[in-house]
């Protein structure tokens, strides 16, 4: 008889899942506007027109609140699972990092214990994401 674990009582609704899911998949994108907000700052020439917008500040404040929601993403894969949150980071922001992917990158892990940690780890992400 199989014993039931406490990661296996991680369940979450479907929708709830799949908007964490959506969620996590935003991450190459935020990553890329962050890049390119912090690019923004350093092509900047001054001030233009009224002086009531400041580019600069938008974009740092935006490009903070990015690395916010990636930092969130990245801590909790820790959390998850410290000796595979690199893993689990690639599973759940790429769509095309599958375990067989993961496993040929050298993932130390297996198939059971990989999918346990990143269900743990989106019902460490419920708790955090409102």
């Amino acid at each position: 008889m199989r014993q039931r674990n406490s990661v296996a009582s991680y369940n979450i609704g479907k929708h709830r899942f799949l908007e964490l899911y959506h969620y996590c998949m935003q991450y190459p994108d935020w990553i890329k506007e962050i890049r390119e907000l912090r690019g923004l700052r350093s092509h900047e020439t001054g001030a233009t027109g009224s002086g009531l917008s400041n580019p600069t500040a938008s974009a740092a404040i935006k490009a903070a609140e990015l690395s916010k929601r990636c930092k969130l993403i990245e801590d909790t894969t820790v959390e998850a699972n410290k000796e595979l949150a690199q893993y689990i980071l690639a599973g759940v922001t790429d769509a095309e990092c599958t375990y067989p992917v993961l496993e040929a990158r050298g993932m130390p892990a297996s198939r059971a214990l990989y999918y346990r940690s990143r269900r743990k780890f989106y019902y460490l992400l419920s708790k955090k994401v409102k």
